[in-house]
């Protein structure tokens, strides 16, 4: 059985808190993601469509892939940006293209639609300052 004294265990209390929860990696001077189609205020008929996604001034690598001025896209589908200060949250509406991918098949249902970008590093956590794109809207026929 290990025994730690008191004043141990008060030193890393303090050591853990001062930590932050996430290394946060530093974006390039002008990097930026954008949508390259659908356009904003564009009309999808049969809801089924190719997404296109830009990235200048930095490259896309795999999610775990840990090489400077590389990240990978997250859709952000029908909701705003999260926390810039953690990884990004994996659900219906913040997708995961954590293969490198610069382009993915889409289906959507009848409606209006929001869409954005946003960037994360080799642990799904964005960058500082963070990348992303505008939020376009876009209605399914």
């Amino acid at each position: 059985m290990w025994k730690v004294s008191r004043g141990a265990l008060i030193a890393a209390a303090i050591l853990v808190q001062a930590l932050p929860a996430f290394a946060v990696e530093t974006s390039p001077a002008g990097a930026r993601e954008y949508i390259i189609w659908p356009r904003d205020g564009g009309v999808i008929k049969g809801g089924k469509f190719w997404l296109r996604m830009g990235l200048t001034n930095m490259g896309l690598a795999p999610a775990g892939t840990a090489k400077p001025e590389t990240g990978h896209h997250h859709v952000i589908l029908d909701a705003d940006l999260p926390p810039l200060d953690e990884p990004i949250p994996s659900n219906e509406h913040y997708l995961h293209f954590g293969k490198g991918q610069s382009e993915v098949r889409m289906e959507l249902p009848p409606g209006q639609h929001t869409l954005q970008l946003i960037l994360g590093d080799a642990n799904h956590v964005p960058f500082n300052p963070p990348i992303y794109s505008n939020k376009i809207t876009i209605t399914v026929k």
